[in-house]
């Protein structure tokens, strides 16, 4: 009867120790492919800063004054026409959130950047780009410029520093760079979380009555009041991102342009 009983509690065991090896292996190949698809976005979110990082060392110059108070900061189009020829312009914020410093392309729809880099790699950075049915030359009422928002804090991560009005009192500028020699500054009035299928998504404008809708709305959608106008002669532009949290929400930040130089 004990041998039994002995025989019992081998073959119990071996039965326990198979299951808690199967375990261990298991646990085992689910950390090398963790592991490895760390590795890959890793290396996908260096190789895509690198690539932008390239960029910008090819084709912009900047020069900034003794006390960093201003600078000559300019874009060589015809180099980034020869890289890409959808080259519409270039997005900077400065002197912060100085991370949000890119060229800007339009494609021929809005899901070919949205996985390609500039250069025409695949990646999850992907490109700044302009919707593909606005005018390139941002004339519209309304612009809408598209990027994502990347863990490794590039492309339009930092769009979410205006959710402080502390930070959009330091900072409530950005500039954009056209393929035709201007640089238009705007002024952001609004910042907040949104939808797509909200007027602040609107370009086209039956009449001033319908602009004032688009205005409202964006307003309205603001996390905080900035107190800046915008009137029926203004020409805006939404920056859009994603949330992290929702596929239905996006982070928007809405400016007027206020200046327009060069030509």
């Amino acid at each position: 009867m004990s041998t039994r009983k002995h025989h019992r509690g081998r073959r119990k065991k071996k039965k326990s120790n198979f299951l808690w090896n199967t375990i261990l292996v298991i646990a085992i190949i689910v950390f090398c492919v963790s592991g490895f698809q760390l590795l890959k976005i890793g290396k996908g979110y260096k190789d895509g800063q690198d690539e932008y990082k390239n960029i910008r060392s090819l084709a912009v110059t900047e020069e900034k004054s003794t006390d960093g108070k201003e600078d000559n900061f300019q874009v060589d189009f015809d180099k980034l026409k020869k890289i890409n020829p959808d080259t519409i312009g270039w997005i900077r914020f400065w002197p912060e959130p100085k991370e949000i410093n890119y060229p800007i392309v339009q494609g021929k729809d809005n899901q070919t950047y949205l996985h390609k880099t500039f250069s025409d790699n695949d990646n999850t950075l992907g490109t700044i780009f302009i919707d593909a049915n606005a005018s390139a030359d941002l004339s519209d009422r309304n612009s809408i410029i598209y990027g994502h928002r990347m863990k490794d804090g590039s492309m339009f991560r930092h769009l979410q520093d205006y959710d402080e009005k502390s930070f959009w009192k330091k900072y409530p500028h950005f500039y954009i760079y056209t393929v035709d020699g201007r640089k238009l500054t705007y002024e952001i009035f609004a910042t907040g979380v949104t939808t797509e299928s909200s007027d602040v998504y609107r370009t086209d404008f039956a009449d001033d009555t319908d602009f004032d809708a688009f205005v409202n709305a964006a307003k309205s959608v603001a996390v905080y009041d900035t107190g800046v106008e915008v009137n029926e002669n203004d020409t805006c532009v939404t920056l859009s991102t994603c949330t992290g949290a929702s596929d239905e929400h996006r982070i928007v930040v809405i400016g007027k342009k206020i200046k327009e130089e060069g030509m």
